[in-house]
């Protein structure tokens, strides 16, 4: 069977995309820019990165990054690769490209067929096999143990913006014929963010089998703490496609960033596992050593690199946002 492998699973690479839309990063593009290059930085340290940049911005995302990272000319509207880029699967030796259907985050950014068109635009580019998938959905909704069990939220996929022809069981079948996921798990929701309408990426991450890392929120004052408390108790003891009961592993800390004068979340659950190391977005919160010694202990064989994720936040994700893993086959 072809199956969407666990993100800990050996890499071939690591695709990004430069940020480029200047409505969304307005007087903050250059910290924008320095942020995904700290990242590229970071995980080409363990594996090769290969960053998709606009031809007009290749020179520039190729001097920022550095040697270590590849930069490859070709068009797109935003620099979103975990939403916008295919979604591999694997089995028998072989890897396919799933291109999903992208909408723009259910018609929030315009124009958006540049990346509608990117998934399929690289695979051709690589020679790779490509499946279309016809369900909207994005890399971010989705989360999986590489063995069948597939968490995402209702208030992404089920949305009305997304999928509003489809069932909940008709959205399962189509996840489960795109990725090999024969155990769907619904959250209600996640973060209540403005753009993705709340991906599960900001909040969880299998760690192993069976094993799940939550995002919870220590502040009473945080408007999103009850949310949080209701993934815990959506997601933990669930069944997973092996019929075991997830466990799950709680951060009890939820940091927040002020720029011009909005507060973002800033979940530390929204990080990427490369070959080498785990990259985790902070902020400075005094209990940063507290929760990235419990990502350590959930990610033993990796190093644990934390990165400013307070612009990558503002613009609307984190070090997992801007990243896509190309498995090995």
């Amino acid at each position: 069977m072809m199956r969407m492998p666990a993100e800990w699973a050996p890499h071939e690479r690591t695709l990004m995309g430069w940020p480029c839309r200047p409505e969304l990063w307005g007087d903050h593009l250059d910290a924008a820019e320095a942020a995904f290059a700290a990242v590229a930085q970071a995980v080409a340290a363990g594996e090769p990165v290969t960053m998709l940049a606009r031809p007009e911005h290749a020179e520039r995302a190729s001097r920022r990054c550095g040697p270590g990272v590849e930069v490859v000319e070709m068009a797109l509207d935003d620099s979103w690769l975990r939403d916008t880029g295919p979604v591999y699967v694997t089995g028998h030796g072989r890897r396919v490209g799933v291109d999903f259907v992208f909408n723009g985050w259910g018609g929030k950014y315009e124009p958006h067929d540049q990346d509608a068109a990117l998934a399929g635009r690289w695979l051709a580019a690589t020679d790779e096999v490509r499946v279309a998938a016809d369900l909207v959905c994005e890399g971010g909704a989705i989360v999986t143990d590489g063995e069948g069990t597939l968490l995402t939220t209702e208030s992404c996929l089920l949305n009305p913006n997304r999928n509003p022809t489809l069932t909940r069981a008709e959205i399962e079948r189509r996840l489960g014929d795109a990725l090999g996921a024969s155990r769907v798990i619904w959250a209600p929701y996640s973060i209540d963010d403005r753009d993705t309408d709340g991906h599960i990426d900001l909040v969880a991450a299998f760690t192993a089998p069976g094993q799940v890392l939550l995002q919870g929120g220590g502040d009473p004052a945080w408007p999103g703490v009850d949310r949080l408390d209701m993934v815990r108790r959506c997601v933990e003891g669930a069944l997973d496609a092996a019929s075991c009961a997830l466990r799950c592993t709680v951060l009890p800390v939820l940091p927040t960033a002020t720029i011009d004068g909005e507060t973002y979340a800033v979940p530390y659950l929204n990080l990427y596992v490369c070959n080498a190391a785990v990259i985790v977005p902070v902020v400075g919160h005094p209990a940063d050593p507290d929760m990235l010694a419990i990502i350590a202990d959930a990610y033993p064989d990796r190093e644990v690199v934390p990165v400013d994720g307070a612009i990558l936040a503002a613009g609307g994700g984190g070090p997992h946002c801007i990243t896509q893993q190309v498995p090995l086959p």
